[in-house]
């Protein structure tokens, strides 16, 4: 029988309390306890999760084999970094790392201790992607819009690397990793000193466009995403994690027919029901037990960071508007 692989999840905040309920629940896997700055928390989300609560991270560490990491981003390099140097593989939630050097950091640890570095972006299992997934072709134009209301959590940085950066991620992933020629982008700060607001057009080598806006100033949760390629368009609702993709009939010849429906057929997109965390937990523990590959890997991770870091510099730079006369 194979023995169960102990884990633990540091920072249990909103997020990190949901990673140690899923672990918890696992088979093969035993969540042998969490850690937070915030003691009763720990104490609280440990009780709820049946395991302990550890005051001192490397007490933590020397009984796991891996961890889960959810902590404010400004500390992702050096919780992740201490958790790699004692040999413990780590999912570390999204973004990254606070800068780039920092996630350089992060992967060359990883690289040099030869430990798993995962990153959080969790668009990349959710329903609506996975059920679209079998009909993505050569998608060329790509047009998202997240929007949610205004929380404290994840105000530590601007609203680029909090909510736009998944959407970052699907399109580098989605688009292969191409080279990013331009970024364009606009934006406001105005609840928290970083951005609150965002939209940026980014440009791929490869002939691809995304229009990508974010905004957590909004008074309802949406996360939509519509891609367009050669033999057809989807349309994704990815919080109901459903969608359409209108394509193109392969009978039809160019010039004939006297409505859409003779040209265009509806396929709707569903996947089975699961909840994206867990899927994405799974796939760590899968990658620390080596069977199968790093989802998204330490490299992915901080492509998006990038592009996420140059959009809110093209915010900076962009030019002020000034009233005339």
């Amino acid at each position: 029988m194979r023995a169960r692989l102990p884990v633990g999840v540091i920072g249990v905040g909103a997020l990190g309390r949901h990673h140690a309920r899923h672990l918890a629940s696992f088979h093969g896997v035993d969540l042998v306890g969490v850690h937070d700055l915030d003691t009763p928390r720990a104490l609280s989300v440990a009780a709820e999760t049946g395991c302990a609560a550890f005051n001192d991270v490397d007490d933590l560490l020397q009984r796991v084999q891996a961890v889960t990491v959810a902590v404010p981003t400004p500390a992702h390099v050096d919780v992740g970094i201490r958790a790699l140097e004692a040999g413990v593989p780590v999912l570390m939630e999204k973004p990254l790392a606070a800068s780039l050097e920092e996630a350089d950091q992060l992967i060359d640890t990883a690289d040099r201790t030869g430990l798993q570095l995962q990153v959080g972006h969790i668009e990349r299992f959710n329903r609506a992607i996975r059920a679209a997934q079998q009909h993505f072709g050569d998608i060329r134009y790509f047009e998202s819009t997240r929007l949610a209301p205004f929380q404290p959590r994840g105000t530590d940085v601007a609203v680029v690397l909090d909510l736009m950066i998944h959407d970052l991620d699907l399109v580098l992933h989605l688009t292969g990793g191409a080279e990013v020629l331009d970024v364009r982008a606009s934006g406001v700060a105005v609840l928290t000193p970083f951005l609150d607001l965002a939209t940026a057009r980014v440009e791929f080598a490869n002939g691809a466009v995304a229009m990508v806006t974010s905004s957590r100033m909004a008074r309802e949760r949406t996360r939509k995403l519509r891609m367009f390629q050669s033999n057809g368009y989807f349309s994704l609702d990815l919080a109901a994690g459903n969608g359409d993709f209108m394509r193109i009939r392969p009978s039809w010849i160019p010039g004939t027919g006297t409505s859409l429906q003779e040209i265009v057929e509806h396929v709707p997109l569903a996947a089975p029901q699961a909840d994206a965390l867990a899927l994405e937990l799974a796939s760590f523990v899968h990658a620390v037990r080596g069977h199968r590959d790093t989802v998204v890997s330490g490299p992915e991770g901080r492509a998006a960071l990038a592009l996420a870091l140059r959009v809110t510099a093209a915010v900076e730079s962009a030019p002020v508007a000034r009233p005339v006369g």
